[in-house]
C-alpha cells in the first residue's frame, strides 16, 4: 500500500484548489477507501488463494478454477480503481499548479519597477496563491468531474460482472485438467461480502458527488452568466438612470435663487411701466 501513501500525498494538494464538494469527496477516498483498503480489506483476503479448496486431487485444478472464479483480487482491483478514479484528479492539480506557477512569475513581473506597462493583471489566482476556478480552469475541473464518473460507473458495473456483490462459498468448476465438475471453497465469504458492499455503497457515494459537483458548478456558471448580462444591459439602456436620483448641490440652489431674483426684478420693472402708460393714458383724456 505504498503506492496508495504517495497518491495521498499527492491528492492533499488537491484540497485547496477544490470546491466544497471536492474537498468531501476526497475525504470520502481518503477515509472510506484508501485507509479501509490498507488497515482492513487486505488482512481479511490475505494470500487467498491457499485458503481457495477444491474437493479433487488432480494437479493444477485449484489454480485453473481459482484463476476462472477470481480473474483479478478484489484487492488489486480496489487499488485500480481508486488509481483510475484519481489520475483525472491528478491531472487537473498539474493544470492548477501550472497557472499557479506562471501568475506568480506574472505578480513578480508587475511588482518590479516599471513592470505594470503591457501585462495583464492575473486572472486565476489572488495575492495569497489561492485559485479562483473559472475560465480555462474551470472547463479543465468539469473535464476530470466527467472522466471520474464515467471511470467510477465502469468499475462499477465491472465489478458486478466480474463477481458480483456477493461472495457465494461455493463454486462449482469444470475447467480442464479438471476430471469433472468439482466444488470448491473460499474461506470467510460473509466477511469478505461485507467489505464488498462496503466499497461498492463508498464507490456509488464517490459517483454522486461527482455528479453534484457538476451540476452545481454549471448552475454556479450559468446565475454568474445572467447576473452580469442583466447589469450589462441595465447600464446600456438606461444609462440615465444611474445619475437620475441625486441630492441639490450648493451651485444648484445658487442658481435657482439666482433665477428668482431676476424672475422679481422683471415683474417689479415691467408693472412700474405698465402703471406709468396707465397714468399718461389718464392725463391725456382730460
Amino acid at each position: 500500500m505504498g503506492d496508495l501513501g504517495f497518491l495521498s500525498k499527492l491528492l492533499d494538494q488537491v484540497q485547496s484548489h477544490s470546491t466544497v464538494i471536492g474537498k468531501i469527496w476526497m475525504t470520502v477516498l481518503f477515509l472510506f477507501r484508501i485507509m479501509v483498503l490498507g488497515a482492513g480489506a487486505e488482512s481479511v483476503w490475505g494470500d487467498e488463494q491457499s485458503d481457495f479448496t477444491c474437493n479433487t486431487q488432480q494437479p493444477g485444478c485449484e489454480n485453473v478454477c481459482y484463476d476462472w472464479t477470481f480473474p483479478i483480487s478484489h484487492i488489486r482491483f480496489w487499488v485500480l480503481q481508486i488509481i483510475f478514479v484519481s489520475t483525472p484528479t491528478l491531472i487537473y492539480l498539474g493544470h492548477a499548479m501550472h497557472i499557479i506557477h506562471q501568475e506568480t512569475k506574472l505578480r513578480e513581473r508587475l511588482s518590479s519597477p516599471g513592470g505594470n506597462q503591457g501585462c495583464k493583471q492575473p486572472k486565476y489566482t489572488n495575492e495569497k496563491g489561492k485559485v479562483k476556478i473559472k475560465g480555462n480552469l474551470l472547463g479543465s475541473y468539469l473535464t476530470q468531474l466527467i472522466f471520474k464518473i464515467i471511470i467510477e460507473s465502469a468499475f462499477i458495473i465491472g465489478q458486478y460482472y466480474l463477481y458480483g456483490f456477493v461472495m457465494v462459498p461455493m463454486f462449482p468448476c469444470s475447467k480442464k485438467p479438471c476430471p469433472f465438475t468439482v466444488e470448491c471453497y473460499m474461506s470467510r465469504p460473509t466477511e469478505k461480502t461485507i467489505f464488498i458492499i462496503f466499497m461498492l455503497v463508498v464507490a456509488c457515494i464517490s459517483l454522486v458527488l461527482n455528479v453534484i459537483e457538476v451540476f452545481y458548478l454549471i448552475c454556479s456558471r450559468v446565475r454568474c452568466g445572467s447576473r452580469a448580462r442583466t447589469h450589462k444591459m441595465t447600464s446600456a439602456e438606461n444609462p440615465a438612470s444611474l445619475s437620475s436620483h441625486r441630492w441639490p448641490t450648493e451651485d444648484d440652489s445658487l442658481k435657482q435663487n439666482k433665477m428668482n431674483i431676476e424672475l422679481e426684478t422683471s415683474q417689479s420693472i415691467g408693472g412700474s411701466l405698465d402703471g406709468a402708460k396707465e397714468e399718461k393714458r389718464l392725463l391725456s383724456g382730460h
